[in-house]
C-alpha cells in the first residue's frame, strides 16, 4: 500500500503549500498552540475549495477530552457543518474522567458523521485523545468497534518517534481492521525510519511536507 501523508494545516494557504509538497490529505484545524480546535466555517470552505481531501478537527476547545453535553451538541453541529461544506471527514475523540473512551458520546458522534439515509458519509479519525487512554489495547478495540476509519496516535509519547514501539504493536493488533496513523514530530528526516519500524502506511504532521509557517 502506498504511503500517504496527511498535513496538519490551519488555512487554505498552508494546505495549498502542503499539496505542492506531496500531501495527499489535509487535517484542518485552528489554534495549534492549544492542541487544535474546530476551524471557522469560512476556513473550511476555502480549504475544501482546493479540491483535495480535507478532514476537519472537531474539538470545541483546548484542554482535556472530557466533554460536557453542551460541548457535545457543539461537536454534533460542527459535524453537520463539515458535511454541508464538503469536507471528506472529521477528526473526533472523547474520553471519560478515568481515561477510558466515552463510548456513548462517541457512538453519537460517529453516527452523525455516518449520516442518515441519503446523506454523504464522512470519514472518521479518532484523534490523539487516544494518547491519554489508560489502556491502549482495549481502547483500540473500542475504536474499531465504533467503526472509525483511522486512529491518529503518537504511541502515547510526546512524539511518534519516541512512541514507535507502541505504534508498531497497535498496527499489529489492528491487523488491517483500522488504519493506525502515527503523528507528532514526524518530518521528512525521520519519516522513513518511523515507517519501517511501525509498519504504518499513513502519517500525519505539521512538518511532514514543506509548509510555510
Amino acid at each position: 500500500m502506498a504511503r500517504l501523508l496527511e498535513a496538519c494545516c490551519v488555512n487554505a494557504a498552508q494546505a495549498k503549500a502542503a499539496l505542492e509538497g506531496g500531501a495527499g490529505r489535509i487535517e484542518l484545524c485552528e489554534d495549534i498552540a492549544a492542541g487544535g480546535v474546530t476551524p471557522a466555517e469560512r476556513n473550511i470552505a476555502e480549504t475544501v475549495a482546493l479540491g483535495l481531501p480535507v478532514n476537519v478537527l472537531v474539538r470545541p476547545r483546548g484542554g482535556n477530552f472530557v466533554f460536557t453535553a453542551e460541548e457535545e451538541a457543539r461537536m454534533l453541529a460542527s459535524i453537520d457543518a463539515c458535511r454541508r461544506l464538503g469536507a471528506a471527514g472529521v477528526v473526533i475523540g472523547a474520553l471519560k474522567e478515568d481515561g477510558s473512551i466515552d463510548m456513548p458520546m462517541m457512538e453519537r458522534l460517529v453516527a452523525r458523521a455516518r449520516g442518515n439515509d441519503g446523506e454523504r458519509r464522512l470519514s472518521v479519525t479518532f484523534h490523539r485523545a487516544f494518547d491519554e487512554c489508560s489502556d491502549p489495547a482495549e481502547a483500540l478495540e473500542q475504536i474499531i468497534s465504533l467503526g472509525c476509519d483511522r486512529l491518529l496516535s503518537s504511541g502515547q509519547q510526546p512524539s511518534a518517534g519516541e512512541g514507535q514501539e507502541l505504534l508498531a504493536a497497535l498496527v499489529r493488533q489492528a491487523g488491517g481492521r483500522i488504519i493506525v496513523m502515527p503523528g507528532a514530530g514526524i518530518t521528512p528526516a525521520n519519516l522513513d525510519e518511523i515507517e519501517k519500524k511501525t509498519g504504518a502506511v499513513e502519517f500525519h504532521g505539521t512538518r511532514i511536507c514543506s509548509i510555510p509557517k
